[in-house]
Order: structure tokens, then sequence, then C-alpha cells
């Protein structure tokens, strides 16, 4: 009986053995078979939004590498190469670019969906070129998506571990150099001093955020991009702005962030500044790889802010420079639009010109009938009679008969407005007005009263005639 137990006790042990045997070269397959499948997911996009001229379109050209940049229409669709060196792994990042226009926000469905929902970064725009409306444009998009978002047929669990997951990015982030060096199984690996105060504080929910950050959670990450930051020169020199207007714009596009727990990126795709830094930070958001610079805010037109650096804290230090407004003066009463042009506002209606042969046709039926000429109905035609009536001065001469009926008809014109039109609508005439109306008043009279040339005189008419003398007669006697 021991024997036989033995035996059993031997084979059920080699059992194991080969089982376990087993099960570890499956685990090594298994994962090889993993390792060997694209790590990079496919299905991750980034949705643009902003109002037009705001540079979205060349900032994703920017991202793309791309040096045409090739603007679409109402819903635009692009992608960017992604490469992974670490694993040596490419993929493929769509990227949806909406209208500005309000009317296109209903396409919004066909690049946010529920389907889409859990995979999107979104990219709120906003540029230098208009900076009074910057402030108004981000609060405006920020509400189209979370509109958009509401509409959404997500489950409450989904949103609440959505917006879970937003809570715990921006409590885990980590300065450069506090992280081990990543490796190609963990890029994202964090330092071991991080690790043990996550697991001795538990959860990252039983840690409170600090004040104002994500107090509108949406459950996506939002980066803002602040382009064409190269106009800050130009707003300068010719709106005089100070080192405080760009402070106080700063401010509160920062806590704007706060509010939503976002990034901020100053950009130049002019002089490509902070482009690259941009695209390696997105790669970073969606597919975790990894990014080592720290936040930048010592040059103003190349701030960067990862989302989970900031605080209020560190935004207050910029009230130090505010001499002349308050961080809470209304955005537009510190940075204020400037008047527009009046050759822009004042741009007269388009008036469309008669045809010439068809005036000609008006012309001479007036004169044939011998009744005074159609009045203009506008000043352009008044003008194009004018140059009409010196082409008939120079074809006729001074002595053609019927010159003066053309220029009193001309006068005419001039003197007296059709029923409605711009002139005869106007109360009292101006001075000038009136001057101009009497100087043509005149100038009819004298042409009125002028007498044609008199008929040239008549040649003297030739002496009559006189009889030639009488012959001499040479026969006829004399007395002596």
């Amino acid at each position: 009986m021991e024997t036989n137990g033995q035996a059993n006790g031997l084979k059920s042990k080699k059992k194991e053995n080969g089982d376990a045997k087993d099960n570890l070269w499956s685990s090594i397959l298994e994962e090889v078979q993993n390792q060997g499948n694209t790590k990079l997911p496919s299905n991750k996009n980034v949705l643009v939004l902003g109002d037009n001229e705001t540079g979205k379109t060349t900032l994703v050209a920017k991202l793309q590498g791309v040096e045409d940049p090739k603007k679409g229409s109402a819903l635009e669709y692009a992608y960017i190469d992604v490469r992974d060196e670490y694993r040596d792994d490419h993929t493929r990042l769509s990227v949806w670019v909406l209208d500005g226009d309000p009317g296109h926000t209903n396409l919004l469905k066909f690049a946010l969906n529920e389907e889409t929902f859990p995979h999107t970064l979104v990219l709120l725009t906003v540029a230098m070129t208009t900076p009074w409306g910057i402030l108004d444009q981000l609060q405006s998009w920020a509400s189209v998506l979370g509109d958009h978002i509401d509409k959404l047929d997500l489950t409450p669990e989904q949103r609440l571990q959505s917006k879970k997951q937003q809570v715990q990015k921006w409590q885990r982030y980590t300065e450069p150099g506090d992280e081990l060096e990543p490796t190609a199984s963990s890029p994202m690996k964090r330092s071991s001093r991080n690790l043990s105060d996550d697991l001795e504080n538990g959860d990252d929910d039983d840690n409170p955020l600090p004040e104002a950050v994500l107090t509108t959670n949406l459950g996506l990450d939002i980066v803002v991009v602040a382009t064409k930051t190269d106009y800050m020169s130009t707003l300068e020199k010719e709106h005089d702005y100070r080192d405080e207007h760009f402070d106080f714009m700063q401010q509160w596009i920062r806590r704007f962030c706060l509010q939503y727990g976002a990034a901020l990126f100053y950009t130049s795709a002019k002089e490509d500044k902070n482009c690259d830094l941009l695209y390696k930070y997105l790669t970073h958001r969606i597919y975790g790889l990894p990014f080592r610079t720290p936040a930048l805010i010592v040059e103003k037109d190349a701030v960067l802010i990862p989302a989970g650096w900031d605080s209020m804290k560190k935004i207050s230090i910029l009230y130090e420079n505010m001499q002349s407004c308050k961080p809470d003066d209304y955005y537009r009463d510190v940075i204020v639009q400037p008047a527009i042009r009046k050759s822009g506002a004042s741009r007269e209606a388009e008036v469309q010109a008669e045809d010439e042969q068809a005036f000609l046709q008006r012309q001479l039926a007036a004169l044939q009938a011998g009744a005074p000429a159609p009045r203009a109905d506008s000043p352009l035609r008044a003008q194009r009679a004018a140059a009409q009536l010196d082409g008939a001065k120079i074809g006729m001469g001074p002595g053609t008969p019927g010159n003066e009926g053309v220029l009193a008809n001309f006068f005419n014109s001039l003197l007296y407005k059709k029923t409605g039109s711009p002139s005869a609508r106007a109360a009292e005439p101006s001075p000038a007005a009136a001057a101009a109306r009497s100087d043509a008043a005149a100038e009819l009279d004298r042409l009125t009263r002028a007498k044609r040339p008199a008929p040239a005189p008549a040649p003297p008419a030739p002496p009559a005639p006189t009889a030639p003398p009488a012959p001499l007669d040479l026969n006829s006697s004399s007395e002596c």
C-alpha cells in the first residue's frame, strides 16, 4: 500500500511539475505574442475646436510635419503619424477639426460620440491676434463641448469613471526628473517614492483636489492652445500693450485651465515655438509616451503648463506686475478691442452700372424729341453722363448746333435729383452743396443766353465793269 501511495505521489508530483512547466511556457508565449502586437492603439482621436482664423488648420499641419496646409470646410479630417522609438512601433492619430461657425456644431456627433468618447482629447484654440476675445471664445467652446457631452448616451458609470480618471491624472502629475527612467515595458513608470506614497495613502480619491481645480470636469483630456504668439510684438508696437497686459491675459487663461483641468501651450507656427513640444505632450497624454519638459513660464510668448502642475498660488505670482489693473477686473475692460477702421465700416453699397448703349439710346431719343434728358438716378450715372458729354464735345466742336442743349441737359441732371435718391432724402442741403448748385445754375444761365456765333461777313462785291473808250476816228475832219 505504501509503495502504491508513493508511486501515486511521484506521478502527481511529476504531473504538477509538467503542468507548471506548461503554464510557464504558455505565459512566456503569451507575453511574446502580446509584445509582437501593436502596442499603440489605433482608435485615438483629437478634436480641435476654436473660432475661425485661430490657426487650427495651420497648427494641425505643423503637428503633421506638412509645409502646405490645405483648409477644408465644416468638419475636416486629418491624421498624425505617431512613432514610439522605445518599442519600435507606430500608429495613426486621427484629428477632427470643426469649423468655427456655430452653425456647424451639429457635426460634433461624427467626431465625438459614445464610442469615441473614452479615446478623445480636445484642443481649444485661441489666437493672439484677437486677445480681447480669448476668454469669451474659451468659455463659449467649453460650453458647446459640455452641452454636446451631456447629450451623449453614456451610462452614469461611464461618466463617473471618466471624471475619476481626470482627477487621478491631475493628482498623479510628477515633475520631470522625479520619476524613474522609462523602460520599454513601462514608459510612464513613476518613482518609488510616489508609488509608496500611493500605497500608504490608498486611493487618490482620498486626497482632495487643490483650490479651483476641475470644478467643471467634462471627463476628457483638454489642452488650451494660444496660437500666433509672434503677434504679441505687434500688440506692443501698435496697441501699446505692456507686460502687465500679457500677465493679466495669462492669469485669466490659466484660471480657465484650472477649472477644466487643462494644459496650456503658447505656440507660434511662424517662429516654430512649442509646436514640437505640443506634439510630444499629446502623445504623452494619449499613448503614455514620455514627456520630460517642465513647465515654462519665463518667456511670455512660449508658455507651457502641463495639466497637474499649476495652482492658484503659482498664478498669484503674476499679480505682482499688475499696476493699472486688478486680477479680478472684467477681462474686456482691460484688454480692450480697438476701434474698427472707418474704411471698412463705411463701405458704400455696390451700384450696378447701366449699359452704355441703353444710356445712349435714351439720350438720343430725348434729344430728338426735344424733351429734357432723364434725370440722373445716382452720382455714378451723373459721372458717366459727364464723361460721355466730354466725348461729345470733342466730336462736335465748338460751333456745332445743339452743343448748348446737351450741356444744358447735363447741368439739369446735376441740379435736379430723382425722388428717393440719397440727396433727395436730406432735409437741408449743406452750404457746399448749395454753392455747387448756384455755380451750376449760373453756368446754365450763361449757356442759354450765349448767342450763337454770327455768320462770317460776305466778301465785298466786285466793282461794275466800265465801258471801254470809243475808238478814235482818223477819217473825221477837224477844223483848224
